[in-house]
């Protein structure tokens, strides 16, 4: 597998925000949505052995991983190594952006797909045909650019029933670009069962591009 970088760090999102977790970033991504923030993980990266991967996270002090890309799901050896971490006993983090099907994901990961919003330019990717593959283990993300982005999400959270499907369902803002307290107050007059998610990673370590 390509791996773009390794790492140990406080997760910044989703349900375990604040959790230390290990960071498995898979190098490639189809999409390039206006915001990226991981631009060098479309190319860049190692070669490493699903073995040498369970085995280097396995030195960091936690059992939360989070595989990540890039897009993980475009690379071949995925289900190998969700697999391998999970049968060593760790809690399998997967984040995608949900263009990819998530069809023969094991079970037994926690699965956040962040669908992607116009602002992105990358709506028409979305396949929704994953909402069928998600349960109460999993969580749904939407990073919201601007107010039409925010009514889109609305929109489709109500059409596929979403909190009634998965554990957390996240509106987090484009780092830089929406103000905290905006989003906040449509979270709030918007009637759903929904979550603000705050980057803490940014937070923590502001204009720190890659892992830390």
């Amino acid at each position: 597998m390509r791996v773009n970088e390794l790492f140990y760090s406080i997760q910044g999102e989703s349900s375990h925000a604040g959790r230390p977790c290990a960071f498995i970033r898979l190098t490639g991504c189809n999409l390039r949505c206006s915001y990226c923030d991981t631009e060098y993980a479309f190319e860049a990266g190692m070669e490493m052995t699903v073995p040498e991967i369970v085995e280097a996270v396995g030195e960091y002090p936690t059992r939360l991983v989070l595989v990540t890309g890039g897009e993980p799901m475009l690379q071949p050896g995925i289900h190998e190594l969700l697999a391998a971490l999970l049968d060593r006993g760790r809690s399998v983090l997967l984040e995608t952006g949900g263009q990819v099907s998530l069809a023969g994901v094991d079970p037994r990961v926690h699965k956040i797909v962040d669908f992607k919003c116009p602002s992105s330019g990358m709506t028409g990717h979305n396949d929704y045909g994953n909402v069928r593959c998600l349960t109460m283990r999993d969580e749904v993300k939407f990073v919201v650019g601007d107010r039409p982005d925010f009514d889109w999400a609305c929109a489709r959270i109500r059409e596929h029933d979403l909190p009634a499907r998965v554990s957390a369902v996240h509106f987090s803002p484009v780092y830089g670009l929406l103000p905290l307290d905006r989003l906040a107050a449509w979270v709030l007059g918007c009637g759903l069962e929904v979550r603000l998610g705050l980057q803490l990673h940014k937070i923590i370590w502001p204009g720190v591009p890659r892992g830390v």
